[in-house]
């Protein structure tokens, strides 16, 4: 399945039907009177977050959502009938912006929520609702209200524990295929991974999910490489794991040019808590990798850890020390399942 995390829709609640106005017409009824029921209300669009998505790409190949009108109302006092709503099923993490791109309409965090994009029209009076004792054959009736018509985007953000940055081949895709059962795509040459991946990882009898999202490298904040356009999909991690290729020969330099695309995309993301590991340490003799633990320790001003993905040597270290962080940020209660978002 293609992954896509934004997408742009269009979308119309319905109309509400017509108000009849209508006489009786009754043999021996005599003055029947006004008898025009009212319109059905027109359809509402909602958005609702469900289980077992991951992407948007429903929404490459259908745009526009538009929602059933309401009927109009006709004679005998009968109501038009109201107009069925549709839904958008997305996953869950999925935010709702206006057309601007920017203006948050709805986060759906979990699976159950829904909100209501745009509201169906309401149903015209009929002109039985118009009788008066000044007015006993009222000949008008209302029409129905217009639907709503927005244009919206949605974007989605995975939902993780943890998260995965670094320069491109750092061994993002390796830790998290040595961690869980994920398979991302691992080659030995730049920009392997393409969009973003998730897996379970599992640490003595604790679960938690690891995002790895493509590398960056100076100046993605500016559209270089593949830019920090997965960045978001960070954001709802409680803690990063930030891993320097240990054979690179300037692992400061490594680590300065990941932290300040960090900080140019978002300051909040910046300031989340971060462990940071030295990779690749099973192809350095004893006194490189004391080395360049050190440098790397100076640049990030915290202790490091030490790694190889490949081999597995550090590895339940560094996931012991991820969950730990995870655990400490996790809500003590869980949130209640399913609800309509409130904006």
């Amino acid at each position: 399945m293609k992954f896509l995390d934004l997408a742009r829709v269009h979308i119309r609640s319905g109309a509400g039907g017509g108000g009849c106005s209508s006489f009786r017409r009754e043999k021996f009824v005599e003055f029947g009177g006004p008898d025009g029921g009212d319109g059905g209300r027109g359809g509402d669009v909602w958005a609702e977050a469900v289980a077992g998505l991951n992407t948007l790409i429903d929404f490459r190949y259908q745009q526009h959502f538009f929602a059933a009108n309401g009927q109009p109302g006709m004679g005998a006092q009968r109501t038009g009938r109201d107009g069925a709503d549709i839904v958008l099923k997305v996953p869950a993490g999925t935010e709702v912006l206006e057309e601007d791109g920017e203006t948050l309409v709805a986060d759906l965090l979990r699976p159950g929520e829904r909100v209501c994009l745009a509201r169906g029209g309401n149903g015209g009076w009929g002109n039985l609702r118009f009788v008066s004792s000044t007015n006993r054959a009222p000949r008008h009736a209302n029409p129905g209200q217009p639907g709503v018509e927005r244009t919206l985007w949605l974007r989605l953000k995975l939902i993780a524990d943890a998260g995965l940055v670094g320069l491109p081949n750092a061994g993002k895709s390796t830790f998290l295929a040595a961690t869980s059962n994920a398979r991302p795509r691992i080659a030995d040459y730049p920009f392997t991974t393409l969009q973003p991946g998730l897996g379970v990882v599992a640490v003595d009898g604790h679960e938690f999910v690891l995002a790895d999202i493509p590398g960056l490298i100076e100046g993605a904040s500016e559209g270089r490489g593949l830019g920090d356009q997965f960045l978001g999909h960070v954001e709802r991690c409680a803690v990063l794991l930030h891993l320097v290729d240990g054979t690179s020969g300037q692992v400061a330099h490594d680590y300065r040019t990941v932290a300040a695309e960090l900080d140019a995309y978002s300051p909040a993301l910046a300031a989340k808590p971060r462990l940071v590991a030295l990779n690749k340490v099973d192809a350095l003799d004893g006194r490189t990798r004391a080395a360049r633990r050190r440098a790397l320790a100076r640049a990030a001003g915290q202790p490091v850890l030490e790694l190889s993905a490949a081999t597995g040597q550090g590895v339940a270290q560094v996931l012991r020390a991820l969950w730990a962080a995870v655990a400490a940020a996790r809500e003590p209660a869980a949130p209640a399942e399913g609800g309509t978002w409130q904006p």
